[in-house]
């Protein structure tokens, strides 16, 4: 028989409770593919945002997800009640991201958090394979739940935001689920215990440290309001001047909408340099340099196509290649603070501009 997991990602809303809910659970026990998939799909966005901010990586959040929808088909008759449908996904899928981790042990980071800062004379260091990569998120993938729960420490945007995950990921697995249910989701404290199989006093005292870490590691600094930045008219224009530097191969015209301590970085190689003398000499040696093909002519080997990662402005990146055509050479996340650019994350993977971008450039 078919499972859900193989079937397309569509299907009816469907309410968590109800006769409705009812009437699809029932058929869903007697083995209804098409029942089970109405009332898991309406799930699907929120909970592969949340194996999303315990995992780091968009890869294996999606993996997590189809193993929480087919964990679920095949233990369908073990699902009681005592909790909602919906609970009852999530405590799947924190449990599935929780055994992942237990087997990686390692962290997601930023060469920022990872490796001191490059020599900008330097060759790019090649990829590391002792260290794990945040990946990027797409926008269009976010379901913005705080706007149903005022009283969330984080909104959707700030909680995916680079700087939020960066230090969210340092935190040990337990911790780091518990801050999210309750600090981004709004959980109870209850509603969490039971989630984890954990007493009350363990939940609080988690949530505690995990609270007390990212006090110390991350520092508010959300970046500025991605639902702001089409509106507000000096953005615009950064994002434009940002664009035609690298359009032009403008060296000078991209530094000087950094900030003084600005930092770029290029995951999966652990190199990044901080500064407008390091980031100058990097792309003049580099992305703008004209060695190869671009010998005498570097402008013109880069096209942005306007994107939104993590809450903040992106650009899926595409370079010419010989006979005038157009590669991907992965995700761009900007980073603004007053104003001016604080951080330029270039997320060096050609496979992940479909997820951003889905029409091929020509």
């Amino acid at each position: 028989m078919t499972t859900p997991a193989d079937q397309a990602h569509t299907g009816p809303s469907v309410p968590s409770s109800g006769a409705d809910y009812a009437d699809h659970l029932t058929a869903a026990l007697h083995g209804n593919a098409d029942e089970f998939n109405a009332l898991t799909e309406p799930h699907r966005s929120e909970l592969r945002v949340h194996c999303y901010r315990i995992l780091g990586s968009l890869t294996e959040a999606e993996d997590m997800v189809q193993e929480t929808f087919l964990h679920a088909w095949n233990r369908l008759a073990t699902f009681q009640g005592r909790s909602s449908f919906r609970a009852w996904l999530y405590k799947i899928a924190t449990n599935a991201c929780l055994d992942a981790l237990d087997k990686r042990r390692t962290h997601r980071l930023l060469p920022v958090n990872a490796v001191p800062a490059s020599d900008p004379h330097a060759p790019i260091a090649p990829p590391s394979a002792e260290i794990s990569w945040l990946e990027p998120f797409p926008d269009e993938w976010l379901v913005d739940q705080s706007a149903a729960n005022p009283e969330t420490h984080y909104s959707a945007y700030e909680s995916v935001s680079l700087a939020f995950l960066a230090a969210l990921q340092t935190l040990p697995p337990r911790q780091r689920a518990v801050l999210i249910l309750s600090d981004v989701l709004d959980w109870s404290a209850q509603e969490m215990a039971e989630l984890l199989g954990a007493s009350l006093s363990a939940v609080a005292s988690a949530l505690h440290r995990a609270r007390a870490t990212m006090a110390a590691t991350y520092h508010g600094r959300a970046p500025e309001d991605r639902r702001a930045l089409p509106t507000d008219k000096h953005t615009r224009e950064m994002l434009d001047r940002y664009v035609r530097a690298w359009q032009t191969a403008d060296v000078n015209g991209l530094v000087n909408l950094l900030r003084e301590d600005a930092v770029m970085s290029m995951p999966p190689s652990p190199s990044w340099y901080r500064g407008h003398a390091a980031i100058r000499s990097f792309t003049r040696a580099t992305i703008f340099g004209d060695e190869g093909m671009f010998k005498g002519k570097a402008a013109g080997r880069w096209r942005l196509v306007p994107a939104h990662a993590n809450g903040q402005p992106a650009f899926a990146v595409y370079e010419r290649v010989e006979g005038g055509g157009w590669q991907p050479s992965g995700i761009q996340v900007l980073t603004f603070e007053a104003g001016k650019l604080s951080q330029v994350t270039c997320f060096l993977d050609p496979s992940l501009t479909p997820r951003f971008v889905p029409s091929p450039q020509r």
